[in-house]
């Protein structure tokens, strides 16, 4: 069943005084079932960046559409659109977006207080949470007091706590050492064997390689995928060395 369906994409911005535009997105199509984990690729400039703001609903389409279980984010009244984020997409990104004067704790909980939820939901569903994600003895802790690593366990906790229809996630690898990022990909990996659908952009071919497909984005078009298959991860890592190898040397993708 598709959760996602992206169809016709295009985004054109004019420059600053209006002489010119830019196609960010030209014709990008694709859909992602319920359960997938997806991971986008592509250059700088690709439309990566585009397209995810497209998807969060923190920007429109000039054409095409974006349905999320069938809903139009297009046709999101401007007034609703920060609860239908709230309520339907988790957010993961490389920085973290934490607060410094919160903790942990406070930090994850913040979700489900905008969204007006009872103390007794909210401290059910974080026990749960915080216990999957090894985050139990670190809630009291502000985000000064702990690691990259611990940071971004507790961004995917607040990303979870919503029980989100789809988590995007921008680069969640790029601000953590080699160490941190094995353990957010184990648990992204556990997450998604739960049932979670996970949407990825990111220039890492380690973390891509832990998904079950991968996407390439060129020139503001969806250029090629790899679908995981039978392959583990050190051979889809490879299979996407080589399309990114072809993307930069103008190849076409087999």
């Amino acid at each position: 069943m598709s959760i996602l369906d992206v169809s016709g994409l295009k985004k054109v911005y004019t420059t600053r005084f209006g002489g010119g535009h830019v196609e960010a997105l030209r014709n990008v199509s694709f859909q992602v079932e319920q359960g997938e984990y997806v991971a986008i690729m592509g250059e700088s400039g690709s439309g990566k960046t585009t397209l995810l703001n497209i998807l969060a609903a923190l920007d429109r389409p000039t054409a095409g559409r974006v349905l999320l279980e069938g809903k139009d984010l297009a046709a999101i009244k401007e007034k609703d659109v920060a609860a239908f984020r709230r309520d339907n997409l988790g957010f993961v990104f490389q920085d973290f977006n934490l607060l410094d004067t919160f903790s942990l704790e406070d930090n994850i909980y913040l979700p489900l207080v905008l969204a007006g939820r009872p103390y007794g939901e909210m401290r059910q569903k974080l026990t749960s949470i915080a216990e999957q994600l090894g985050l139990t003895e670190l809630l009291a802790k502000y985000p000064y007091e702990v690691s990259g690593g611990q940071k971004q366990r507790a961004a995917v906790a607040r990303a979870l706590i919503t029980s989100p229809k789809l988590i995007l996630a921008d680069e969640p690898t790029g601000a953590l050492d080699s160490k941190a990022t094995d353990e957010l990909l184990r648990l992204f990996g556990a997450i998604n064997a739960t049932g979670q659908t996970i949407l990825m952009v990111t220039h890492s071919v380690k973390a891509a390689s832990h998904a079950g497909r991968v996407l390439f984005i060129k020139d503001g078009e969806v250029f090629h995928q790899i679908y995981r298959g039978d392959s583990d991860n050190e051979r889809l890592y490879q299979k996407i060395s080589d399309t990114l190898t072809m993307l930069a040397t103008g190849g076409d993708a087999q």
